[in-house]
């Protein structure tokens, strides 16, 4: 019978490599399945145009130098206030290309790559060399309009472009909503335990029981003016019962383990040990729920666009574009293929992710992944 060596082995455990930490393993083992890295990739993609997209196309400058000045117009694409008010002040009316030297011979501008607008027709003449832009059936795909044209003359491209904005601020500033009221009301459930884990699970009850459409659509009734953010806040808050539970879970299995006994051992208190211990091996598991809800807010934004219901015009908004094909769906495909596309897309990437994440942080799987 061999013996070994216990200097051996304690040499061998010296040599031997330190352990990659959760997160280090976690990113190994999601790199590891090649669609989730595409989906990963595309959505990476769509937050670049997101960001970029007044400089991708738009018909405001990205910068120009006016009446001695430096400004960046293409701002106002993000925020209205952010176009500096002298050229309200001169009159502009958004066509910068032919203003902007009759009013100041000396200025300059660099522009997007595409000049296009999302929210009004370009008008023959407005750029040089480039005709208006045709509208109805006529409004076909072709050099200057990419994806063609709505009823009225706007660019799909542009609104495509534009409406990015919309599609990845609606899925992560809703879920953002989502998870903090979500991990907020979970945690305190499982940690708590007791008539504090009763009342709030009575309360995450309750709250399934409102569909997020009734309330979007009372609250569609009460304003005169639904914008995004009225949509953002209504689908976070009536989207943060899943993450609740999840959370009330891994709470209540991870204050059983024994570095919380040790936390409180060492005189830590409630506070420090829910926010510093639990909270940071809650996590991992949370985040899965959270991408999946960032798919379902997308497509919930895009299916109230669809049936009149959400952000008030002008909107470029995925979801309208598909409503403004619906009735003329054979004359103009491009309004329905174009849009549905990449709603489709979108959707699908972040449910690819979020199966991913659930594969690589789930510790039964570490041996086959």
């Amino acid at each position: 019978m061999s013996t070994v060596d216990p200097m051996e082995q304690t040499e061998a455990l010296i040599a031997s490599p330190p352990s990659a930490g959760f997160w280090s393993e976690t990113w190994r083992r999601f790199r590891r399945q090649r669609l989730a890295m595409i989906a990963l990739c595309y959505v990476v993609f769509l937050g670049i145009v997101a960001i970029f997209a007044p400089a991708i196309v738009g018909t405001k400058p990205i910068v120009c130098k006016y009446k001695g000045s430096i400004y960046f117009p293409c701002l106002g694409y993000f925020n209205r206030s952010w176009e500096n008010v002298v050229f309200y002040r001169d009159r502009f009316r958004g066509n910068y290309a032919k203003h902007l030297k009759e009013k100041d011979p000396n200025s300059w501008a660099i522009w997007p790559l595409v000049y296009q607008d999302p929210y009004r027709r370009v008008r023959a003449g407005e750029w040089p060399g480039q005709p208006g832009n045709p509208s109805g059936p006529e409004g076909h795909p072709s050099r200057l309009n990419w994806f063609g044209t709505n009823q009225q003359g706007f660019d799909v491209f542009a609104q495509m472009v534009h409406g990015t904005q919309i599609a990845l601020s609606v899925g992560f500033v809703s879920m953002g909503i989502a998870a903090a009221i979500g991990i907020t009301i979970g945690g305190l459930a499982g940690y708590l335990g007791g008539w504090a884990d009763m009342l709030l699970s009575r309360l995450i009850e309750l709250v399934m029981c409102i569909p997020p459409l009734v309330l979007i659509l009372a609250l569609v009734a009460v304003l005169n003016n639904v914008t995004n953010y009225h949509l953002m806040a209504v689908i976070g808050v009536t989207s943060w019962t899943s993450i609740a539970r999840l959370a009330r879970a891994e709470f209540l299995k991870l204050k059983q383990m024994e570095f919380v006994t040790a936390a409180r051992a060492s005189g830590a208190s409630q506070w420090r040990i829910m926010y510093r211990h639990v909270l940071r091996n809650a996590l991992a598991p949370v985040l899965v729920p959270i991408t999946f809800g960032i798919a379902a807010a997308i497509l919930i934004e895009s299916g109230l666009s669809y049936l009149g219901f959400g952000a008030s015009p002008p909107n470029p908004s995925w979801g309208t574009l598909l409503r403004s094909g619906r009735q003329a769906i054979q004359e103009m495909w491009w309004l329905i293929v174009f849009p549905g596309a990449a709603i489709f897309l979108t959707v699908l990437a972040y449910n690819v992710i979020g199966e991913a994440l659930q594969e690589a942080t789930d510790p039964r799987l570490q041996q086959t992944l």
